[in-house]
């Protein structure tokens, strides 16, 4: 008697799209790793995050490695300013070496400054370290916040179209064609902003603008795909049609310009602070570039003089600026099929 043929069990159905989504990402990231200007911009970004992951540790390596144990001796007993411990001369906002009687600051770099000390007598490249992580989470959550309303908005707006296209695509150009750097000075001066309040004041003003437009283009494209009216023909709602069909096909552009919305971001929390409008931040790149300024260290010959006040700074924002640029035109030839290679 012939056995009875066994099926096997079908595989649950997360297991299935979470294999489609490993094949999906590795297919994406072996597009991306073509990109050589994408591979540069990600090598940087993964620089400065290991760079301000170092920052806690840095007081504890210059202390073995800058300083001898006579010296640190002779600035815990010295009577013009002893010292409790090594952090407080490394501290981006104290900023003290008391070892010297009558030290001139600014002092250029050294043995136990590596990039030199501004005229406070704080160390350069702690403060670098030390805003490293805030520039990070300001551009980060400030593009995440614009990437969530411009999504929801776009999906949105394309799927209702009506009056609901017309009032946020109105309100869209308004955002657009406002004065951003003009409205963050006035706001700047009004209340006082700290890095969580203008990443949230970015967001909003980014989410309403442009991305807005752009991915309400890109939403009509997949509202009138066939497998939106089989969803409705199925009984989809529309928030099963919009959440479950429509965003998922627009995270990837989304993603990208996500990308280009960090680099807005940090550049203009370095213009805010170089004006002097965000007092409830006590470190920035920003900020060290305006106490060179303000310190008269960038006119004339000083500024090529005392060059380490302002040029790390000044070289950090540029380079983080543009290696999420780099990521974001690394990420275009994976998002748009018309710049892939195969």
């Amino acid at each position: 008697m012939q056995a009875a043929p066994t099926f096997k069990p079908a595989e649950p159905i997360w297991r299935v799209r979470l294999q489609l989504l490993g094949r999906g990402l590795k297919s994406s990231w072996a597009m991306f790793a073509e990109s050589k200007i994408g591979l540069t911009g990600l090598g940087i970004i993964i620089f400065f995050a290991l760079f301000g992951a170092l920052w806690p540790v840095y007081p504890w390596l210059m202390e073995r490695l800058a300083w001898t144990p006579e010296e640190l001796e002779a600035a815990r007993n010295a009577p013009y300013g002893a010292i409790s411990s090594i952090y407080q001369v490394y501290d981006p906002v104290v900023g003290y070496d008391p070892l010297i009687p009558g030290i001139e600051n600014p002092s250029p770099p050294s043995r136990r400054h590596p990039l030199g000390t501004n005229q406070y007598g704080r160390d350069i490249l702690a403060q670098l370290m030390a805003s490293t992580g805030s520039e990070f989470m300001l551009g980060v959550l400030a593009a995440v916040i614009t990437v969530v309303i411009g999504t929801l908005i776009g999906a949105i707006t394309a799927y209702y179209g009506g009056f609901v296209d017309t009032f946020f695509m109105r309100l869209a150009d308004v955002f657009i064609l406002f004065p951003l750097v003009s409205f963050l000075i006035v706001l700047g001066s009004m209340i006082e902003l700290t890095l969580i309040k203008l990443a949230f004041v970015l967001g909003i003003l980014y989410g309403f603008g442009q991305i807005t437009v752009i991915l309400k283009s890109q939403a009509l494209a997949v509202k009138v795909k066939p497998y939106i009216e089989a969803a409705k023909v199925a009984g989809g709602g529309h928030f099963h049609v919009i959440f479950r069909h429509i965003i998922p096909n627009l995270l990837p552009l989304a993603f990208l310009y996500m990308m280009f919305n960090v680099t807005s971001a940090i550049f203009s929390e370095a213009a805010l602070s170089f004006f002097g409008l965000l007092p409830g931040i006590k470190v920035s790149w920003g900020i060290m570039i305006d106490s060179a300024h303000s310190g008269g260290y960038i006119l004339g010959g000083r500024s090529f003089q005392n060059w380490w006040l302002w040029m790390p700074p000044g070289v950090a924002i540029t380079l983080l600026c543009s290696a999420f640029y780099l990521v974001g035109r690394g990420l275009d030839e994976v998002v748009n099929p018309r710049l892939r290679k195969r």
